[in-house]
């Protein structure tokens, strides 16, 4: 048995239950707007045991050999957001999904991906030192809740950029010296990189399997390239040289089964490495049947088969 976990809308989730599907592997889908009718059981002693029940099915977790999952934060979803986050039905959310990635870190199945391993992604800092020990460059970058000390980085650069510190999603801007928001640092610690010229690349390790797309766009972050009025070109591509096998070896070095690696090629040839995805949103860049979605649903059945 396959389980999947998260939002059945998610695309990347709906990719690889339709290639499950195709295949006819036995899949049990875990919805988290179904999670007020869904209940879960977790025993842990010599071996891990329970079973989750959505609505009258039940699935015993002994059979799940291989698990993909994406779930999003609980509060925020359907009736439990609307409940509020001091609601029994928000205690139960939280709860059921607590005890799931509990199951997802202790099972001997396949996990796409263990919390453990996608942790590494809440502290950009450490990532980047995991990136660097893999031989990628990686930009110049200070981290501060100091004003003077962002402007005096900024003055040593021709161009810098800022976004987030943690794992959570933001959208990479330029920085401009005279923005007054750089009073506020001393409350929330920013990232800051030399802006580094070139061509974006994003390479999407399964397994053994990588698949290149090359990105062209003007806008600083083009993941939003619309919303800045900026064409955005997405095509595949094939990485030169040892690089295949260079994001093979970061990926297993990060313990990731799935991961989404932003590269950048510098005109002079030079390959810097932004940082590693554990969970990546993969059909914003599979535009032209690279089948990646397909390479998910192998990397799971063969977990199934195994």
């Amino acid at each position: 048995m396959i389980l999947l976990w998260g939002l059945f809308q998610d695309a990347p989730l709906a990719r690889v239950h339709a290639e499950l599907q195709r295949r006819g592997a036995p899949v049990a889908l875990v919805d988290q707007r179904a999670v007020l009718q869904s209940g879960i059981r977790v025993e842990v002693d010599d071996r891990v045991r329970g079973a989750i029940t959505v609505g009258d099915v039940e699935v015993d977790l002994a059979d799940v050999t291989a698990a993909y999952v994406r779930p999003y934060d609980a509060w925020r979803i359907g009736a439990v957001a609307r409940a509020g986050r001091d609601s029994d039905e928000c205690r139960h959310a939280c709860e059921f999904d607590d005890s799931l990635w509990q199951w997802c870190e202790l099972t001997d199945a396949c996990v796409v991906n263990r919390p453990s391993r996608m942790a590494g992604n809440s502290s950009k800092p450490r990532q980047s030192a995991a990136i660097r020990a893999h031989g990628f460059r990686v930009p110049d970058t200070l981290i501060t809740t100091d004003a003077d000390a962002a402007r005096a980085f900024a003055a040593g650069h021709e161009r810098v950029i800022y976004k987030s510190v943690s794992g959570i999603r933001s959208i990479v801007s330029q920085l401009r010296p005279d923005d007054d928001r750089l009073d506020d640092l001393a409350w929330c610690p920013t990232q800051f990189q030399e802006h580094v010229s070139g061509l974006d690349y994003r390479v999407h390790v399964v397994g053994g399997d990588v698949f290149c797309s090359r990105i062209e766009s003007s806008a600083d972050d083009y993941r939003y390239a619309a919303r800045q009025g900026a064409e955005l070109s997405l095509e595949p591509a094939c990485l030169p040289d040892d690089l295949p096998d260079r994001c093979r070896e970061l990926a297993a070095g990060l313990g990731l089964r799935l991961a989404g690696i932003d590269l950048r090629r510098t005109p002079d040839g030079s390959w810097y490495c932004f940082e590693v995805n554990p969970s990546p949103a993969f059909t914003f860049y599979d535009r032209h049947e690279q089948g990646i979605a397909e390479a998910v649903a192998r990397l799971l059945h063969e977990g199934e088969v195994a």
